[in-house]
């Protein structure tokens, strides 16, 4: 995890927030390092974590984890980490026979649109169960990324009913939280991916949006991170608080500045 991030967001290992839905998101650039800050904090916080990781294998994210200081092969091994690994699962369902249905198995299907026992996995994998086993802090859906499942054929009104099925069952019943990352494509006229991200983003308690710069690559300022948090009011209305900050990704770490204000500037 980044320290500054969490400084940022005002939260820290030993108080996780519960029953919060946050929103990642990208426009020009790879916001792929605040999965792997969650997905760090989640686990050195002590929840129980349900990782769909739809486009990296689990080595790449086991070497990142590594780098911020925790260990996704230990975390699987104790029961603190259920890893569904899209990219191997993806060849399993094509070449090998399945007894049960598989949580990607609208891969075979012709019309891909049944998440169901997506959720289904989702639903057994953060469910305490009586074995007797480590009591984890509180349950968390990690999805890297929602955007995938677009290119694979799903609707985007199949995905938000996913999403809508899982944050009520995570957040709502087991009173944990839910992360998931979209791809934003401002570029490129994308109906379905627009109508997930307005639907995520009125959903979100927290939403993180990381953009590259409109000047181009820049070698001290890697992007900017906009931080928009809603929090219920004694009104009917939500009461939302908007930050900015530009960051610079080092090897172990994420550096955070006010625009304009980048080491290499001053």
């Amino acid at each position: 995890m980044f320290p500054e991030l969490n400084n940022l967001l005002d939260t820290a290992p030993d108080r996780p927030e519960q029953g919060t839905l946050t929103l990642l998101c990208d426009a020009k650039t790879d916001g792929s390092f605040l999965v792997h800050h969650f997905l760090s904090f989640y686990l050195r916080a002590n929840c129980k974590v349900c990782f769909v990781a739809l486009l990296q294998s689990f080595s790449h994210y086991n070497v990142v984890g590594q780098k911020l200081g925790v260990s996704l092969t230990a975390a699987r091994e104790r029961g603190q980490l259920v890893f569904l690994e899209g990219l191997r699962s993806s060849v399993d369902i094509f070449f090998q026979a399945q007894e049960d249905p598989h949580p990607l198995q609208f891969l075979r299907e012709a019309n891909a649109g049944d998440l169901k026992p997506l959720y289904t996995f989702v639903k057994e994998a953060l469910t305490p169960t009586d074995s007797g086993k480590a009591v984890w802090r509180c349950p968390v859906l990690l999805v890297d990324d929602l955007s995938v499942l677009l290119s694979l054929g799903v609707g985007a009104v199949a995905v938000l009913d996913f999403v809508h099925y899982c944050r009520a069952t995570v957040c709502g019943d087991l009173k944990g939280n839910m992360v998931a990352l979209v791809h934003e494509s401002r570029d490129v006229e994308d109906e379905d991916n627009d109508i997930l991200l307005n639907g995520l983003s009125h959903q979100s308690h927290l939403i993180l949006r990381a953009e590259g710069l409109a000047t181009g690559f820049c070698r001290d300022v890697h992007g900017q991170l906009r931080i928009l948090r809603r929090q219920a009011s004694r009104s009917t209305a939500r009461q939302e608080r908007s930050l900015t900050y530009q960051y610079k990704i080092q090897d172990k770490n994420v550096l955070f500045f006010a625009k304009g204000m980048s080491p290499a500037v001053l």
